[in-house]
């Protein structure tokens, strides 16, 4: 068979090209299934070639050569369809490291053809009659299996990508589905028109014309990312954003949505794509405010600034007769190439669930800390009767004492042993049993105040300025009896020289706090131990630091990973697990502040709130005098 010597030059070029392909390709690329199938496949194509050639240069009387040669073009022949067949397979179902072993089956046919081919002149089923040029060649039976074969492989893999394409509606894949289509059938038609004798050829027509596949595919790979992560990625943004999407261009005409937006907006306003999205808005959207509106509103105000606008949305719809609201968030993105604005992608995802999810936690947290607040009156409601039972005793007995006066007072009238200073001893001591009431009523009072301040709930929490000093006292107050039941003494380290120092907040949530830290620790003392709990006050790192001392067992290593994070307790039934949890929150809260706690070197624990000095003021003592005055 006589090959011309530009064909073989051209064969060369081409092998140079395919060659330079696959090393561009490979470089610096994680190799996938994609890729070994497209790149196996044109691999066999060079084997191809260069089998064609070297039948250039064999003796067309070596009938033995030239059907080794021409076994091996039909090997690669058959190859190439199933490996185009797995490589759409990889590509529309997304196998990136693992292949279904079913795959593998796609081969025995192009196996069993190159067997065919090699031992043809034992049964003649491939060829009946063994030549070159497609005039006197005569095929045998398994020829037509062979062919439908071949031609079944490519129509299913030109199908699965022109399937692929039309379900994502993408425009990238839609060039990539029309130009893989013909790159691929284009081999196919040739073949048949030489095999059919429709044109007069040898059998370099069919490598030629593999030719133009590889132009097509150069194209796709290149210019339309075909390997690329690009399309990978936009196919998992697709999938991401199923919610709903909206693509417009710079004028505001509608290329392109999705069907989760068709049933959310699309199908209510007429929306279709190439309209311009403001034909959809009526007058009444206008009026009030619809979603259709705001969008259109949103991307006039994305063209303007050239910038991301993002807003939230409520949309009322209707479901099994019923109007709910659905929440969710628009993001407006301008799309840009090379520098210019070209469209704007609109993206609607629902956060409905997430609105829901965020409405009950924060239910679920008022309760949380409401339980927390009970719990905490709860232990109050235990002292209080103890905290009350000294001043009511001695109210009880200068009541006493103040009648036996009254009564000796009243007896004496009219006695003349009893002199003039004999009833100012008597009123003196009166007065002196009064003061120790009005002593008593103070102290209830003061218990009193702060049982009510604790009383409240934490959605009525005030912020104010008031003295720590106030807080330590009714911290002091509420705890007295618990201190003095457990033998401890709470001392409180006072450092500065400053009289008095005011904190903006709630006085009963910082109360709340450090009377959970006082109580702990009282709880955490050793029988034998030291008993004394340490309050101290620092000034550090622009923050003013309120620590709590123990000298107990301290905190279990499994313990500590958990505090802050879980409700954790170690005072069995004693314990709700929520005091620290929501002492956290609320110095979170209510005073931008943060809890903190280290091992005590001494043995125990140091618990401490760090509050911003920029919700502390130092008053001195001339201004707090001047202040009253």
């Amino acid at each position: 068979m006589h090959i011309p010597d530009i064909i073989i030059g051209f064969f060369l070029m081409t092998i140079f090209l395919m060659v330079f392909f696959i090393v561009t390709l490979v470089w610096k690329r994680q190799i996938l299934w994609i890729h070994r199938f497209y790149f196996g496949a044109t691999i066999l194509l060079i084997i191809w070639m260069l089998a064609i050639i070297s039948i250039r240069f064999t003796d067309p009387a070596d009938i033995r050569s030239l059907m080794g040669l021409d076994s091996v073009t039909t090997a690669c022949a058959a190859m190439i369809p199933p490996c185009s067949l797995l490589f759409s397979i990889c590509y529309t179902k997304n196998y990136v490291s693992k292949l279904p072993g079913r795959c593998w089956l796609l081969f025995i046919v192009p196996v069993l053809t190159t067997i065919m081919v090699a031992t043809n002149q034992r049964h003649h089923l491939y060829y009946r009659v063994f030549s070159l040029e497609n005039t006197t060649v005569r095929f045998g039976p398994y020829f037509a299996v062979h062919s439908i074969y071949t031609f079944s492989c490519v129509a299913i893999s030109v199908f699965l990508i022109i399937r692929f394409a039309a379900r994502t509606r993408m425009r990238i894949h839609m060039r990539q589905a029309a130009l893989f289509t013909v790159g691929s059938i284009f081999p196919s038609i040739m073949n048949v028109l030489v095999v059919g004798n429709v044109i007069k050829a040898t059998i370099v027509v069919t490598p030629i014309s593999f030719i133009v596949t590889i132009f097509l595919h150069g194209i796709i790979i290149y210019h339309f990312h075909f390997f690329d992560i690009k399309p990978l990625a936009i196919q998992e943004l697709i999938k991401w954003i199923e919610d709903s999407y909206l693509v417009t261009n710079q004028s505001g005409l509608i290329i392109s949505y999705n069907r989760p937006f068709w049933d959310l907006l699309g199908n209510q306003y007429g929306i279709r794509e190439n309209m311009p999205l403001e034909n959809c808005v009526r007058n009444s959207d206008v009026q009030n405010k619809t979603a259709v509106f705001n969008l259109m509103t949103a991307l006039n105000s994305c063209s303007a600034s050239n910038e991301k606008v993002t807003y939230e949305e409520t949309i009322e719809r209707e479901a099994q007769g019923e109007t709910r609201k659905e929440y969710y968030m628009v993001e407006v993105t301008p799309l840009t190439v090379k520098g210019t604005v070209c469209g704007f992608l609109s993206i609607l995802k629902d956060v409905t669930s997430i609105k829901v999810n965020m409405q009950k936690l924060q239910e679920s947290r008022v309760k949380m800390m409401e339980r927390e607040r009970l719990a905490f009156l709860g232990q109050m409601v235990g002292g209080l009767a103890h905290n009350l039972k000294t001043p009511i005793m001695s109210i009880s007995g200068s009541v006493s004492a103040v009648e036996d006066l009254t009564r000796e007072c009243r007896q004496s009238i009219g006695d003349p042993a009893v002199t003039a200073d004999d009833y100012t001893e008597i009123y003196t001591e009166m007065d002196s049993w009064l003061e120790r009431m009005r002593d008593a009523c103070a102290y209830m009072s003061d218990i009193i105040s702060a049982v009510k301040g604790q009383a409240g709930s934490m959605n009525a929490a005030v912020k104010t300025d008031f003295s720590l000093d106030d807080a330590l006292k009714r911290v002091s107050l509420l705890l007295r009896h618990e201190l003095i039941q457990n033998s401890c003494s709470l001392v409180i380290s006072y450092p500065f020289d400053r009289q008095d120092i005011l904190i903006h907040g709630d006085i009963n949530c910082l109360v709340q706090v450090l009377n959970n830290l006082v109580s702990n620790a009282i709880d955490a003392q050793l029988p034998e131990g030291n008993h004394e709990i340490s309050f101290g006050i620092r000034e550090e790192d622009e923050q003013l630091k309120l620590s709590v001392t123990d000298h107990g067992g301290g905190i279990a290593p499994n313990v500590k990973k958990k505090l802050f994070q879980e409700m954790v307790t170690s005072k069995g039934a004693r314990g709700t697990g929520l005091g620290i949890f929501v002492s956290n929150t609320i110095i979170h809260a209510n005073f931008d502040g943060s809890m903190w706690f280290t091992d005590n070197p001494g043995g125990g624990t140091i618990w401490g709130v760090s509050l911003p000095l920029g919700i502390v003021r130092f008053i001195e003592k001339k201004d707090e005098e001047n202040e009253k005055a």
